[in-house]
């Protein structure tokens, strides 16, 4: 989980967002590519406009939300969504999942139902590649910090950068995440992913996407070192228009920090999500 027993962008969320500089527009309808067509009838159609801001909502569920490798949910199913915006290279969100902290015989500590996660940034481009420059802050409402085992503050703040490019299909991707004090006041924190993922021939409607992702997390003060760990997953996604449906393998060589719960062990998670319009 995202506290010491569990923590796992994703999304997924994990479990993704983007903005530029731009001169204001005249009006909110300019502002989306939105105009009045002008002229008579037998003038030709107006070209629209491409948008320079959007908004995107996504609403979807998984059978175990899996953060970096260690279930939020206690192994259950979770109900997930998200609301983006993008403006050129800037972009901005809000996502949350129901997640389950509450242990069996501890029900106070870490205790927390639901996550939030707000985030913001930028992505610039340079030729093939595409950075990635955030922050995401974690909120646990109503969580009861503290509790049985005396853990710290679950809420934290990440810094983020990354990189990745697609060539012919194929995709190569790296981040760091960098948090002062991470989840259950567990000091400086990094952790480091790096992804690929390959777009194979559609089949009908459907476009398959084979992907892998590799990870660690390292506690850098010398009072959590112990609980450095690296986690890793692949799976297939098939992308059917606005629907994405997801079949993952996750697995870590994570021995101590789910504190003997089963949370960290290998599991294969079934994800579906609906981008709204």
């Amino acid at each position: 989980m995202k506290s010491l027993m569990t923590k796992s962008a994703a999304g997924a969320v994990l479990a993704g967002l983007s903005v530029a500089s731009f001169t204001a527009p005249a009006s909110a309808g300019d502002l989306f590519g939105r105009h009045e067509q002008a002229g008579s009838v037998k003038d030709a159609p107006v070209e629209e406009r491409k948008r320079l801001c959007d908004l995107s909502m996504n609403i979807g569920g998984t059978s175990d939300y899996v953060f970096r490798g260690i279930s939020q949910s206690y192994e259950d199913p979770a109900v997930q969504g998200g609301v983006d915006a993008t403006c050129g290279m800037f972009y901005a969100g809000v996502w949350a999942s129901n997640i389950d902290f509450v242990r069996p015989g501890n029900n106070l500590a870490g205790d927390a139902s639901v996550e939030v996660d707000l985030y913001a940034g930028i992505k610039p481009t340079w030729g093939p590649l595409t950075f990635d420059l955030g922050v995401i802050y974690y909120w646990y409402p109503g969580g009861n910090d503290g509790g049985g085992y005396n853990y710290g503050e679950l809420d934290y703040v990440e810094l983020k950068g990354g990189v990745s490019g697609t060539w012919n299909k194929f995709t190569l991707g790296g981040v760091l995440f960098w948090s002062p004090d991470y989840t259950g006041e567990t000091g400086n924190t990094i952790t480091l992913e790096g992804s690929a993922a390959y777009e194979l021939p559609a089949i009908g409607p459907v476009t398959p996407t084979i992907s892998a992702l590799i990870g660690t997390t390292q506690f850098l003060d010398s009072g959590f070192s112990a609980g450095d760990y690296v986690y890793w997953n692949a799976g297939l996604s098939l992308g059917i228009d606005k629907f994405t449906l997801d079949f993952r393998y996750w697995d870590t060589d994570n021995s101590g920090i789910c504190n003997g719960w089963d949370l960290c062990d290998s599991r294969f998670v079934f994800s579906a999500k609906v981008a709204l319009p």
